[in-house]
């Protein structure tokens, strides 16, 4: 089996001041073992994100950005572009969330368009795809998620895509407390993955982190782990609290969790 890289994401949402931010990092770096042979990355709500920048450095993690327009600069009042990000020291964006689609409307387009911009600026992208429970009862979820997967790497190099991670979040596991069972989420995250070889080939696939994401809490998240092509998780509420988002950490690696 292709040993690929293990990430493990926190989403924060409309969560955290700055101050906030700095007492989650404060405890934060009392832990040993973060970020030491897997992937840690935050995202931070955008006004915290210069604060995540000057904590980080206790604790070997990435952060990374929400959400960001496709564009360098313009006259887009409100929006946040992929240069700003950069200078923020942005390794990661969260492109196609759930939320972003189904509450503002974002289109396949417009999630395609970031995608190359965050290329462009050698920012990682972090593609999420999933449905909605209408959408599972009615049989068409492998359809949804194809149909992301595809949109979103229209015109996409497979030395670009190369670089990506994928999440696949059933939208009705955001944030309610349900979640998939790990047969589920191994066979969306493998449809994930298939839909990548058809695309690219084999080998790219083989090599692209698949998250699971939808209410992972330290409980459930050893059983995601043991399925063969989820390769981590996006975590939502769980990540808010240092001890819980490193107990995930720790009960997803078990004995390969170092803490030296």
């Amino acid at each position: 089996m292709t040993m690929r890289e293990k990430i493990f994401a926190a989403n924060w949402k409309m969560h955290k001041t700055v101050a906030e931010t700095e007492a989650f990092f404060q405890e934060f770096v009392n832990y040993p073992g973060v970020g030491c042979g897997h992937g840690v990355v935050v995202f931070p709500p955008f006004t915290a994100l210069a604060a995540v920048r000057g904590l980080a450095g206790a604790v070997p993690i990435s952060w990374g950005a929400q959400n960001m327009y496709s564009k360098d600069s313009g006259a887009f009042t409100g929006e946040i572009s992929p240069l700003m990000l950069k200078e923020l020291g942005c390794a990661y964006v969260l492109i196609g969330h759930s939320e972003r689609r189904e509450v503002f409307r974002e289109t396949d387009d417009e999630v395609r368009e970031k995608v190359k911009a965050a290329h462009k600026h050698a920012i990682r992208p972090m593609v999420c795809v999933g449905e909605t429970l209408e959408e599972r009862k009615g049989g068409r979820a492998s359809d949804k998620v194809v149909r992301q997967v595809s949109a979103a790497l229209q015109g996409v190099p497979a030395e670009q895509v190369a670089r990506m991670v994928f999440a696949y979040e059933p939208i009705w596991a955001i944030g309610t407390g349900l979640n998939a069972s790990s047969s589920d989420a191994q066979e969306m995250c493998g449809l994930v993955r298939k839909q990548l070889a058809q695309l690219y080939s084999a080998e790219v696939a083989g090599c692209i982190p698949v998250l699971y994401g939808g209410s992972v809490k330290p409980e459930n998240i050893a059983e995601y782990m043991l399925q063969s092509d989820i390769d981590g998780a996006l975590i939502g509420g769980a990540s808010l609290q240092p001890a819980s988002f490193l107990s995930i950490i720790k009960n997803a690696l078990g004995s390969r969790f170092s803490a030296s």
